[in-house]
């Protein structure tokens, strides 16, 4: 029996016993603690930049595409015509520079500048041939050995260049190497009656050049050499034997951006 001095035989027990609650409370926290940090080491985890390496900024999403349009005014172009006008300007192909459309089918000229605004456009001369293909060689023959059927104003993409002919006119070369250009109308040969096929409301006679593009004068003169002198011009000398898809490789713009809030319906 244990005296009244001493009701305890172990007066350590308390002492013991509170350190043993310590010490599982502690493991159970440590415990605790590692499954927490083995939880966060298995997430993804961002990448550490080197040291004084920039941070990255996430890249912004692109604006969508807004198609563009050329403009016509109150005039109605071939679809052909309308087709690469478009595209030129919304896949940018003219390259900033003004943009010349010839038309053989109507036998005009449609002259746009580098916004795809309408600035005139005139009827005019063509290759009396059809067809789409230049000759080999055409550019080294004298005018007299030229075929008929080798009088062809040919298709394609051409970047005008100002210059002179072999007479000292300034003329405005669709290829220089194709011998073709844009020029005055020259009414030099009064049986080829090159002024009255010009005023004419057919399409029908305008057939009648080497190759060359006949313009009206005031034409030439007060439209068309200015824009090639301020601004360059990018040719699309239309095809009358192929889809103009197939020669420029081009796309129909309200097509192609459909569903976006500026594309026609």
């Amino acid at each position: 029996m244990p005296s009244p001095a001493n009701p305890d035989p172990h007066p350590a027990r308390p002492v013991r016993q509170r350190r043993q609650g310590l010490r599982a409370a502690l493991v159970a926290a440590i415990l605790g603690a590692s499954a927490a940090v083995g939880w966060w080491l298995g997430q993804p985890q961002a990448p550490v930049p080197a040291p004084g390496a920039r941070a990255q900024v996430p890249a912004s999403k692109p604006a969508p595409h807004q198609p563009k349009f050329a403009s016509y005014g109150a005039e109605h172009p071939s679809d052909d015509v309308r087709h690469v006008a478009d595209w030129s300007i919304d896949s940018g192909d003219a390259e900033g520079r003004s943009i010349v459309i010839v038309d053989k089918h109507e036998a005009r000229v449609w002259l746009f500048d580098p916004q795809g605004a309408l600035v005139a456009q005139t009827p005019a001369l063509l290759g009396a041939a059809h067809g789409d293909d230049p000759v080999p060689g055409i550019g080294e023959k004298p005018l007299s050995e030229i075929l008929p059927e080798e009088k062809t104003t040919p298709a394609g993409r051409f970047v005008a260049e100002h210059g002179v002919n072999s007479h000292g006119e300034d003329i405005v070369w669709v290829s220089y190497d194709l011998a073709v250009s844009m020029h005055r109308v020259r009414p030099t040969v009064k049986a080829e009656r090159r002024l009255e096929r010009l005023a004419s409301e057919t399409a029908d006679d305008n057939r009648i050049s080497f190759g060359c593009i006949n313009l009206p004068v005031a034409f030439y003169e007060q439209t068309l050499l200015p824009a090639v002198r301020s601004t360059g011009a990018t040719i699309y000398v239309l095809p009358e034997t192929r889809p103009a898809q197939q020669q420029f490789g081009s796309y129909d713009v309200a097509a192609r951006w459909r569903g976006t809030r500026t594309a026609p319906a």
